[in-house]
């Protein structure tokens, strides 16, 4: 005779706050406008500075380009563990919306305003912009990254 014994196992999962890929995917959406306004309206950002800023000197647009969408995708990420803290997981698209506008703009106050240009006048002494540093088409770039990852983030949260 044989005997059969259940036994039940527990399964622990690891959650994250927030959903990291709808941040990286969002981010990099959200980067590439950001970056095609900044090549149009501010080509030295990219072709100079973001270079400038790993000791690269330039032009060097592609390398600029690279360096923008890792900081985009980083950044994304940074959005979506916000959103998992912040108790926003589910919320309505006009709320990440606003919450990604506001997050872009929160970075350019504390990225693009101040760190940016004191890391490049570290790294490049010819080349020192003022610190802070501030420009509105930078603001508007910023607020259009977060508007887009905000919505692509929405769309993609459930993935």
């Amino acid at each position: 005779m044989s005997s059969e014994t259940a036994t039940s196992t527990n399964v622990e999962t690891e959650s994250s706050p927030g959903n990291w890929k709808a941040g990286v995917v969002g981010g990099l959406a959200g980067g590439l406008v950001f970056g095609a306004m900044m090549s149009m309206m501010m080509p030295m950002i990219m072709e100079m500075a973001i270079p400038v800023m790993y000791g690269i000197e330039g032009p060097a647009g592609a390398v600029g380009w690279s360096i923008h969408m890792v900081h985009a995708a980083i950044l994304g990420v940074v959005f979506a563990a916000i959103v998992g803290f912040g108790g926003l997981a589910g919320a309505s698209a006009q709320k990440l919306v606003g919450v990604g506008i506001g997050y872009g703009l929160v970075v350019w106050i504390v990225l693009a305003t101040f760190v940016m240009p004191a890391w490049v006048g570290a790294m490049s002494p010819e080349m020192t912009p003022p610190v802070p540093d501030v420009n509105p088409m930078s603001a508007i770039g910023y607020a259009v990254y977060g508007a887009i990852l905000g919505a692509v983030y929405y769309a993609l949260e459930g993935i």
